[in-house]
């Protein structure tokens, strides 16, 4: 971006995304770890963050959907692209056209793909418990595999899974990993690509699984995790703002929609260009951010575009404020202030926040 017109930004350390690929890839030493970018990576810049990684030497990436695909197909002719979710089989042949890797998890698409005259490149899901996408019928997914491997057109070239309780139940995680590990070393044979630990799996679990080739990691590659007291991953983003005015206001004085602060004394309010619309919710009235290594609370309701801060008289107008992603604004803090995850609040920081890609803080 050229030019910001307005003192509301993210800051994105591309190089600290590396270091976290380098930390999750020594959990499991001899194996691949798939770098997912779904969500525009999570938010942070699909085509910024892709770029970046390519030049350090990566060479698959996995998303949600054909279009993130063609995203990164536009940046890249020759890197593998895996889609994990459903492509549409009328979509068959942008995906043989493009070179695009993608999820076999049913049989009206094993039908299309069967049936397709071109090259395809495919993995196959099994569905081990979460009852989302994949085959439960695991005979049957035997049975596909040795049909799919009779036409040379077509490559089989992964089995997977997903863990529908890796960071919350390992009891159940355990049973959906045994029952994928029996279903691969039955299966009429091993493509080279096996895998089934997201993020916490492959922090927590992937050194011990024996079958495997890759993990994939979305989440902990930004630099989050939903595991508790793990400090391993550095945070990749700050979001970022500027005091543009102050309100000296008195005893009684309310603030904001529907007037929901009231000063208890003479008190000072710092006025923030970052609102609701940007992805600073509601619900993070009463929280707090980082102004000057202290904290400052959030009063007032947080508007469409602007948002009220209770500050002291060291504060001036252009202080940097510091939203979510320093040690006093971490980002399950504010994941927990509006009842969800962190990989929500990562995701929900609209386009209208621009990006600033940084490598050594520069």
């Amino acid at each position: 971006m050229s030019k910001q017109y307005r003192k509301t930004y993210m800051e994105v350390y591309l190089d600290k995304i590396q270091q976290n690929y380098r930390t999750i890839k020594e959990c499991a030493p001899g194996k691949e770890v798939i770098p997912v970018v779904k969500a525009d990576a999570y938010g942070m810049g699909a085509k910024q963050v892709v770029s970046y990684l390519i030049g350090e030497g990566h060479d698959l990436f996995a998303v949600a959907t054909l279009e993130e695909a063609l995203e990164i197909r536009l940046l890249n002719d020759t890197v593998d692209v895996f889609v994990m979710g459903l492509i549409n089989s009328s979509d068959l042949h942008t995906a043989s056209k493009k070179n695009i890797v993608f999820t076999v998890p049913n049989e009206d698409l094993y039908h299309a793909v069967a049936s397709f005259d071109g090259p395809l490149r495919f993995h196959l899901k099994i569905d081990t418990g979460m009852n989302r996408l994949g085959f439960k019928d695991y005979h049957r997914a035997y049975e596909l595999m040795n049909d799919l491997s009779k036409r040379p057109h077509l490559r089989l070239e992964g089995l997977f899974t997903h863990l529908a309780t890796s960071d919350s139940d390992e009891s159940f995680a355990q049973i959906q990993i045994r029952r994928f590990r029996d279903f691969v070393l039955k299966a009429p044979f091993i493509p080279p690509m096996v895998h089934v630990s997201n993020s916490s799996a492959a922090i927590k679990f992937e050194k011990d699984l024996d079958y495997t080739t890759h993990s994939r990691v979305g989440i902990s590659l930004f630099g989050e995790t939903l595991e508790k007291n793990l400090d391993i991953l550095d945070p990749v983003f700050k979001v970022k703002s500027h005091i543009i005015d102050i309100k000296e206001l008195k005893k009684g004085d309310m603030v904001g929609y529907d007037l929901t602060y009231e000063a208890q004394e003479d008190e000072r309010i710092a006025i923030l260009p970052i609102g609701y619309a940007d992805g600073v919710t509601r619900k993070n009235q009463g929280g707090h951010v980082s102004l000057n290594g202290l904290k400052y609370p959030i009063v007032g309701r947080v508007c469409m575009d602007q948002m009220f801060i209770k500050v002291d008289e060291t504060v001036r107008k252009n202080d940097i404020v510091v939203l979510v992603g320093d040690a006093l604004t971490p980002v399950n803090e504010m994941a927990n202030r509006q009842e969800t995850i962190p990989h929500e609040i990562l995701c929900q920081f609209s386009k209208r926040v621009p990006r600033l890609y940084m490598t050594n803080r520069k």
